[in-house]
């Protein structure tokens, strides 16, 4: 059953969301994502200029006079919405939870895919698949999606991409544009990605906060994992310490940078400190310039 405080919610999210669209992202998400290709449209007679590869030599001469073939763009395509719904992500030490943050991309991207009359499926997922809600077009079918990214309670607590990755797999044997957003905070996942790349336009979005790159000067800190349950008291005045989880940090990045480039997948950075929205202006204009060259 739907609060009024989740309503108001969901309702926020859309006109923020909306707004974004309308105003930096349609345009860029159009030129970026191009569709499957050109598909026939009609015949008409040749005309000074047109490009004689058109030219239909077989209704031609049926009609003894030169028609030209006429294409069309098949602008309609699927994107999907792959999130992660571990335990990790509802953590948060800013205004918001990683799990908010996801949420008002995802909710930024099916608003970019139906103004653009594409399809928008959603896919949640922890070490296991909690929902899968099959791709529609249409605002209603975005605020459902919105619905369950906010309300969906996940039935476990850890996190397996991988998992997530082969269940999309085997549902969506035709290409697709594929959005996975997560903390990456798992491992084991290089195979899927690396089969998931080939196949689909694959965009990795990771979430993270930064309480996870550098930890606060304020002496005994009970530190818990929220997957495992596991809770341990760190000295956080101990600055080798701090600077060693500091490091750590920063090798998971370059890790995860590396394998991203290895595979050829566009990935984009968000944190809970840091609007969502400029990350993705700058990855679809760098995108966009890639494309023109």
């Amino acid at each position: 059953m739907l609060t009024k405080e989740l309503i108001k919610k969901i309702r926020k999210i859309e006109i923020y969301t909306n707004r974004l669209v309308n105003d930096q992202l349609a345009g860029a998400y159009h030129s970026v994502f191009k569709g499957r290709g050109m598909a026939f449209s009609e015949v008409r007679l040749y005309q000074p200029g047109d490009d004689v590869r058109l030219i239909d030599w077989n209704v031609s001469a049926r009609m003894n006079d030169v028609y030209i073939k006429l294409f069309t763009e098949e602008r309609e395509m699927t994107v999907m919405l792959l999130v992660d719904m571990s335990a990790s992500h509802r953590f948060g030490s800013r205004e918001h939870t990683k799990r908010e943050v996801a949420a008002e991309m995802a909710a930024l991207l099916a608003f970019s895919a139906i103004k653009n009359n594409d399809r928008v499926g959603l896919l949640l997922f922890s070490d296991v698949i909690e929902k899968h809600v099959p791709p529609k077009k249409g605002r209603m079918h975005v605020l459902r999606v919105i619905r369950e990214l906010l309300y969906d309670a996940p039935e476990s607590r850890g996190t397996d991409i991988g998992v997530a990755l082969d269940y999309a797999m085997r549902v969506f044997r035709r290409r697709s544009v594929m959005f996975l957003i997560s903390d990456f905070m798992a491992h084991g996942y290089e195979r899927a990605l690396r089969q998931a790349a080939k196949r689909h336009d694959l965009v990795a979005l990771v979430v993270s906060d930064p309480r996870e790159e550098a930890l606060p000067h304020v002496g005994l800190l009970e530190v818990e994992d929220s997957e495992t349950g596991e809770a341990i008291v760190v000295d956080t005045g101990d600055a080798a310490l701090r600077r060693d989880f500091a490091a750590r940090a920063i090798a998971r990045r370059v890790e995860r940078a590396r394998l991203f480039r290895s595979l050829g997948i566009d990935s984009i950075e968000l944190s809970t400190d840091r609007p969502y929205d400029v990350p993705l202006v700058r990855f679809f204009e760098a995108r966009a310039r890639r494309a023109r060259a």
